[in-house]
């Protein structure tokens, strides 16, 4: 039946409803909405990366490989909690602790981490573990070429993961004596925190205020080199009183 339209009108009515018909497809069927995503991305450009030459940078908050940090003297932050090791679901981490003496240093509290280990044939890097860190001693890096080409590679040990020490430090173990002179607050918040985003008022431990110096460190008299050291459980403080006497 001819209504008379010239044929102009008919062609573009007929683009008109079939760009409706396509529309009413994209958006609101779900086989439609699957082909739009291959549609949008036709007219893009291409986000060619050149690795390894030239890799893209990642998230800020990305999480790699791990790292077990120290403070600006070269002391070690890990404390031998073990919290990391329970709070990973996929039971990656194992920490064995030891006590400090005083002739070795190793952290400026009571234990520090003789042996620590991350396997990462089952660590699947959620970052549950440095949440768990009570002195940010375990965080993770933005760094993710460490594959291997034997599960033994993949293991991961204290050696391994131990931060270098920081210019004007020194390596591990010190001793009580030195660390009591430096003064150092270790526990001091912000502080001693690697330098992330603090709205620029990131101090380094160095300068940092040594008001709870005395708290982590012995306060008594130190034994000199030449003598045996007494027991560390006594340094700093009076004993405990024998049963039975009087305070």
């Amino acid at each position: 039946m001819d209504i008379g339209l010239p044929p102009a009108v008919v062609t573009a009515l007929t683009f008109v409803i079939l760009g409706l018909l396509v529309w009413v497809l994209l958006t609101r069927t779900v086989l439609g909405r699957g082909f739009s995503v291959p549609l949008r991305n036709m007219l893009r450009g291409n986000e060619t990366a050149q690795y390894p030459e030239k890799p893209r940078p990642v998230a800020p908050r990305f999480h790699g490989r791990h790292q077990l940090n120290r403070y600006a003297d070269g002391l070690e932050k890990c404390i031998g909690c073990e919290l990391c090791a329970w709070a990973c679901p996929a039971d990656a981490i194992y920490v064995q602790g030891a006590d400090n003496t005083v002739e070795a240093r190793y952290s400026p509290g009571e234990r520090y981490a003789e042996d620590y280990q991350i396997n990462y044939n089952r660590c699947i890097l959620c970052g549950l573990c440095i949440e768990a860190c009570p002195t940010r001693a375990l965080t993770m890096t933005h760094d993710y070429e460490f594959s291997a080409d034997q599960r033994s590679k993949l293991v991961w040990t204290k050696e391994q993961l131990l931060a270098e020490v920081p210019p004007g430090g020194e390596d591990t173990p010190h001793t009580d004596r030195e660390v009591r002179q430096r003064g150092l607050n270790y526990y001091g918040g912000l502080a001693v925190t690697p330098p992330t985003l603090h709205g620029g008022r990131y101090k380094p431990a160095a300068t940092a205020p040594a008001a709870k110096a005395g708290d982590i460190v012995p306060t008594g008299q130190l034994p000199e080199p030449d003598e045996l050291p007494p027991d560390p459980a006594t340094v700093g403080g009076p004993t405990r009183p024998e049963p039975g006497r009087d305070r």
